[in-house]
């Protein structure tokens, strides 16, 4: 089962110990295009601040990321799964799976980040700032930009079961195709109350870290949507196919819920 997440905007403050090594990532056949994506934004953010805060759509109070951006090269790099700090990694949490369950991770989970394009939880990275939606010069639209570069590298770890979380920025920067996209399952969260359904927003985050966390430590290994629905409702989800999987589109789940939170 391949899991795909989207990052999250808040990260670790900074990282320690050694800078990023781009031949140490994962899906090595992406590390030229990680390194053109690197060299214009560390570019970009050594000029103007002005003009690279505009780039980024960075607010006056996240100004500061134009410099940290400017370091990435030196900074201190942590594992990915200690970068991001936000909803749905606080619902995954990783850092109290025990053994098996984050091997379970570091095998499954791939990160998409506009940035590094696609990192699985090991590989050490330094936090940054650089959303899917920017428009880098250089490389420019960054959706478009990885979409191209991860058309041949995606498809050799999509082996099994796609289990696709990403939110439209980020999935835009890969679309399964061909044989894969039948094997690929997207989740929606919907809250029902008083007999009405109404699609989940913020908290659709949480809910879809819980249930990955729910996958890992159940050791839980799906290989069709099927058999992930079987695996889901087994663990106490309450989740039903909202259209089954064809040729050209994936199965699309929902999963039902009475409370956010």
């Amino acid at each position: 089962m391949l899991v795909l997440l989207p990052p999250s905007e808040g990260k670790a403050a900074s990282g320690d110990g050694t800078p990023v090594a781009l031949d140490g990532l994962s899906l090595a056949g992406l590390t030229a295009a990680r390194a053109e994506v690197l060299e214009a934004l560390v570019s970009l953010c050594r000029g103007d601040e002005d003009v690279a805060a505009e780039v980024l759509g960075l607010s006056p109070g996240l100004r500061g990321e134009v410099a940290r951006n400017a370091s990435l090269p030196t900074a201190g790099a942590l594992p990915t799964g200690q970068v991001y700090t936000g909803v749905l990694f606080d619902n995954l949490g990783l850092a109290t799976l025990d053994e098996a369950a984050y091997g379970r991770a570091e095998r499954s989970l791939l990160v998409f980040s506009g940035l590094w394009g696609a990192v699985r939880i090991g590989d050490r990275i330094p936090p940054y700032r650089c959303s899917m939606g920017v428009k880098l010069p250089g490389p420019g639209a960054l959706g478009a930009y990885w979409r191209r570069a991860m058309a041949d590298v995606l498809p050799e770890a999509a082996d099994g079961l796609v289990l696709d979380l990403r939110s439209s920025a980020y999935a835009a920067a890969w679309k399964p195709a061909g044989e894969v996209v039948s094997r690929t399952a997207t989740v929606r969260v919907l809250q029902e109350r008083d007999g009405r359904r109404t699609v989940v927003s913020h908290f659709n985050k949480a809910t879809k870290g819980r249930l990955v966390r729910d996958l890992l430590v159940a050791g839980a290994e799906p290989k069709t949507p099927g058999e992930l629905l079987d695996a889901l409702t087994g663990l106490g989800h309450r989740v039903e196919v909202a259209a089954e999987g064809t040729a050209r589109k994936p199965w699309q789940l929902d999963v039902v819920v009475t409370e956010v939170h």
